[in-house]
C-alpha cells in the first residue's frame, strides 16, 4: 500500500484508511470475532490508518480487544467532544478530557496518534475551552497531534485558526464543497488532510427505486447521472468514487467503512492497482458539479 505523509505531522500514513464507524453495533464473540478479520486484515493488508469516535458504539473497545497488541503497526485517530455516557454537557473542558482519558482505555494504549474535535460547531471553537483542553492532552503525551473533523464555515474557520495538525473533512463526487473551500487553505497551513465518506455512501449509478442512509447524497448522484454518461469513467462506481478523491493532491488518506472482508480487499486492490482513472472523468464530475451544485454545502 502506497503511504504518504500526513501533512506537518510527519506521520506515514496509507492512502487508503479504514473508518471504524461500521463495526459500532458489533457485539458479543461473533462480533468481536468479525471486528478482529476486518481490522487485522486491514493491517495485514498495508492498511495503517485507524479513525474511530467516541460515540460510535464500541468501536474503540473493539480495536482495544482485537489489535491492542499490534499497536506500533498503525496510526491511530479517535475523536472527543460529544458527552455519550459521560453524563455531562457536551463541548467541555472536562468532557474532552473525560472523553480523552475514557478513549484511553477503551483503545487499551497510552497514547492516540491524533485526538480531533468532532464536528463541534463554530461558536464552540471560538470560545476556546475544549480547544485548550486537546492543548493540554498533547502537552501530557496523550496525543501526539489535534485535529478538527467537520465541514463548512466550521473546519474553514479551524483550518485557518492554525490550531490544529490536521483536518478530517468530507469531499466526494456528491460532495465536494471542500475541494474548493478547505483543500487549498489546509494545505496552506501544511494540515494533513483526512477525507471522511469518500464513496458518497456508495449512492453513484443506483437505479431511480433506491432507498437511501444519506438522501441528500443520492439526490445529488440522480442529477449529476442524468446529465449523460460520463467520458473515460470506470465502470465501477466505487473506483470512480476512489479516483475522484485521490485525483486530489491535497488529500492524504480517505478513511473508508466496511463489515466485510472481500469490500476491503477489493477496495484496497483499486488503491493499488486501478489509480489513476482517467482525468476526463474527474473533470466532468467537477463540472457537473460546479453546474449544479452551488448550495450544495457539506454534509454533516
Amino acid at each position: 500500500m502506497e503511504t504518504t505523509t500526513l501533512g506537518k505531522t510527519g506521520i506515514e500514513v496509507s492512502r487508503l484508511g479504514l473508518g471504524l464507524a461500521e463495526i459500532r453495533d458489533l457485539s458479543g464473540r461473533d462480533g468481536t470475532d468479525q471486528a478482529a478479520r476486518v481490522l487485522n486484515g486491514a493491517l495485514d493488508s498495508g492498511i495503517n490508518f485507524l479513525d474511530t469516535a467516541e460515540c460510535y458504539g464500541n468501536s474503540e473497545e473493539l480495536i482495544g480487544k482485537t489489535v491492542a497488541h499490534r499497536r506500533d503497526e498503525y496510526a491511530l485517530a479517535t475523536k472527543c467532544g460529544h458527552s455519550d455516557g459521560l453524563g455531562g454537557p457536551s463541548w467541555t473542558a472536562s468532557t474532552v478530557r473525560e472523553s480523552i482519558d475514557r478513549s484511553l482505555r477503551r483503545l487499551k494504549t497510552d497514547r492516540v496518534d491524533i485526538i480531533q474535535l468532532h464536528s463541534c460547531e463554530l461558536e464552540v471553537l471560538k470560545r476556546g475551552e475544549v480547544t485548550e483542553e486537546l492543548v493540554k492532552a498533547r502537552d501530557a503525551g496523550k496525543t501526539r497531534f489535534i485535529g478538527y473533523s467537520g465541514d463548512n464555515e466550521d473546519a474553514l474557520w479551524a483550518v485557518e485558526s492554525g490550531i490544529f495538525d490536521t483536518l478530517q473533512t468530507s469531499l466526494s463526487l456528491v460532495d465536494q464543497h471542500a475541494a474548493t473551500r478547505l483543500l487549498e487553505p489546509a494545505e496552506a497551513q501544511d494540515m494533513g488532510v483526512i477525507v471522511k465518506r469518500p464513496i458518497g455512501n456508495a449512492l453513484w449509478g443506483r437505479d431511480t427505486t433506491t432507498r437511501a442512509y444519506n438522501n441528500t447524497y443520492l439526490d445529488r448522484a440522480r442529477k449529476m447521472a442524468e446529465m449523460g454518461p460520463l467520458p473515460g469513467a470506470p465502470d465501477d462506481p466505487i473506483l470512480l468514487a476512489l479516483g475522484f478523491i485521490f485525483a486530489h493532491d491535497q488529500v492524504d488518506t480517505a478513511i473508508v467503512g466496511t463489515l466485510n472482508p472481500s469490500h476491503l480487499r477489493s477496495n484496497i486492490d483499486m488503491v493499488e492497482t486501478q489509480l489513476p482513472i482517467a482525468a476526463e472523468a474527474v473533470e466532468e464530475l467537477r463540472r457537473r458539479y460546479e453546474l449544479l451544485g452551488e448550495q450544495w454545502y457539506q454534509e454533516m
